[in-house]
C-alpha cells in the first residue's frame, strides 16, 4: 500500500542558475575623445609593426616559389581604400621608410608603396567597387605586381646588374607575390577596416 506524500517536508528549491562573469566593454561612442584617439593609434601602429615583422619572418606553408606575401601593400591598401589620395601616398612613403630602416635603402620601398597608396586612393570606390573578397584582393593583386615592377624599374636604373636578369626575375617574383598577397589580404583589410567604420560611427554619434 502506498504512503501519501506529507507536504509539509522539504521542498526541493530550484537550483540558481550560474553566474558567468562577463567583462563587458562599453561602446565606443561612451569612449572618452582622448582614449579613442589613444586606441586608434595603438591598433593603427600595432598593425604596421605586425606585417613589418611578418616580412621578415618566412612562416612554412605561406612561401610560393621562395616568395611570401607582401604585407606592406596590404596594409597601404588596406589603409588607402577608404582614404584620399594623398592619405594614402603619404601612409605609404612613412611605411616604405620604415621598411627601407629594416632592410636596405637603397632601393628605396618608399616610391613603390608610396604611389600604391596614391593609385589605391584614386580608385572609385563607391562606383566600381564592394566591400567584399574579391574586390580586395583583386586591388591587392595589382597593386603587388605594380609594386614590384617599381621595385625592378629602380634596379635596373642604378645601372649594376643586367635588365633582363632583372626582369626573369621579377617575372617571378611580382607573379608569386601577388598571388599570395591577394589570398592574404582579408586577413589584414576587414579587421582594421571593421575597426576604422566603428571608431568612424563612435566620432558621429
Amino acid at each position: 500500500m502506498r504512503m501519501p506524500q506529507l507536504q509539509g517536508g522539504r521542498q526541493k528549491k530550484p537550483k540558481s542558475p550560474r553566474r558567468r562573469s562577463k567583462i563587458q566593454i562599453s561602446p565606443l561612442s561612451r569612449w572618452h575623445p582622448r582614449l579613442r584617439l589613444l586606441a586608434d593609434w595603438a591598433v593603427t601602429v600595432g598593425s604596421v609593426m605586425l606585417c613589418l615583422l611578418i616580412l621578415l619572418i618566412r612562416v612554412p606553408g605561406m612561401e610560393l616559389l621562395g616568395i611570401g606575401p607582401n604585407w606592406a601593400v596590404i596594409w597601404v591598401v588596406a589603409w588607402s581604400v577608404k582614404r584620399t589620395a594623398f592619405g594614402g601616398a603619404v601612409a605609404g612613403v612613412v611605411l616604405g621608410l620604415m621598411q627601407d630602416a629594416m632592410t636596405s635603402p637603397d632601393p628605396t620601398h618608399a616610391l613603390s608603396l608610396g604611389v600604391v597608396g596614391g593609385l589605391t586612393g584614386l580608385l572609385q570606390k563607391q562606383r566600381f567597387i564592394q566591400e567584399d573578397f574579391i574586390s580586395i584582393a583583386l586591388i591587392v593583386f595589382g597593386m603587388a605586381v605594380f609594386s614590384e615592377t617599381i621595385f625592378a624599374w629602380q634596379l635596373i636604373l642604378m645601372g649594376d646588374r643586367n635588365a633582363a636578369d632583372i626582369w626573369a626575375y621579377f617575372q617571378k617574383v611580382a607573379l608569386a607575390s601577388a598571388i599570395l598577397s591577394s589570398l592574404w589580404a582579408p586577413v589584414v583589410y576587414f579587421p582594421l577596416n571593421r575597426w576604422w567604420q566603428q571608431l568612424k560611427l563612435a566620432e558621429q554619434s
